[in-house]
């Protein structure tokens, strides 16, 4: 007698090599039905997928924006097209003092997106100017040559702020041709922009090419001590 085990259908079914069944063959009926039904075929698919891709990227991760002034020169000149990072300070990171941002200004500045570079943050006793001219945080003088446009000063309007906390107090590298904190000290919030209202930090000049090149913290922050009262 014969005793030799004979393979079930089921057997049969799921052994490598056998075709698969309408179940396995379904799962990717999908897309060539797609494909089908739009105009152009996977040409035109692929090109509304990149599209997709896109637009989450421009939503959530990266954003482009057009430099639309002169006040951020001479590293940023008009026309220019920064990178902006969405996600720099969206998982605890907090903006850092010579971090150059863009934030929504509605309510503060005006209807519109701006870009500035910090200078304060919550806690930061911002005072201008010294005996040598220069612009002093937390009783600290900062050198920003490396930065500020070729002959301004670090400001032309005297002022002493203290930075409340979750705010900032911006300003832009050409001094003289800036709207920025030290124009609304008498508006509500006196110039200092919300964290919330930040939409993220300007990492890389992408066009023209030739301007090509990484937007990095200026060191002459690094030695700003923290704000009387601060615990690390």
């Amino acid at each position: 007698m014969d005793t030799e085990a004979q393979p079930t259908e089921r057997d049969r079914s799921s052994h490598p090599g056998t075709a698969p069944g309408r179940e396995g063959r379904s799962r990717f009926a999908l897309v060539p039905r797609i494909a089908e039904w739009l105009p152009g075929g996977r040409i035109t698919l692929t090109f509304f997928v990149c599209l997709a891709f896109l637009l989450l990227l421009n939503a959530f991760v990266v954003q482009p924006f057009q430099i639309p002034s002169g006040s951020m020169e001479q590293g940023l000149r008009i026309g220019d097209r920064v990178l902006v990072n969405k996600l720099a300070y969206r998982f605890g990171a907090r903006p850092g003092r010579g971090d150059v941002v863009v934030f929504d200004g509605t309510g503060y500045f005006g209807d519109a997106d701006y870009i500035k570079r910090v200078v304060g943050v919550g806690g930061d006793r911002v005072v201008c100017c010294d005996k040598e001219g220069r612009l002093k945080v937390n009783g600290r003088p900062v050198d920003e040559t490396a930065f500020l446009y070729p002959g301004d000063t670090p400001s032309s309007v005297p002022f002493d702020v203290v930075v409340p906390a979750g705010r900032l107090f911006v300003l832009g590298d050409h001094r003289s041709d800036s709207s920025d904190s030290r124009d609304h000290l008498g508006s509500p919030g006196g110039g200092m922009i919300p964290v919330g209202d930040v939409i993220g930090r300007a990492d890389w000049i992408a066009w023209p090419y030739a301007h090509w090149t990484h937007l990095t913290r200026p060191s002459a922050y690094a030695r700003v001590p923290a704000p009387e009262g601060a615990h690390g």
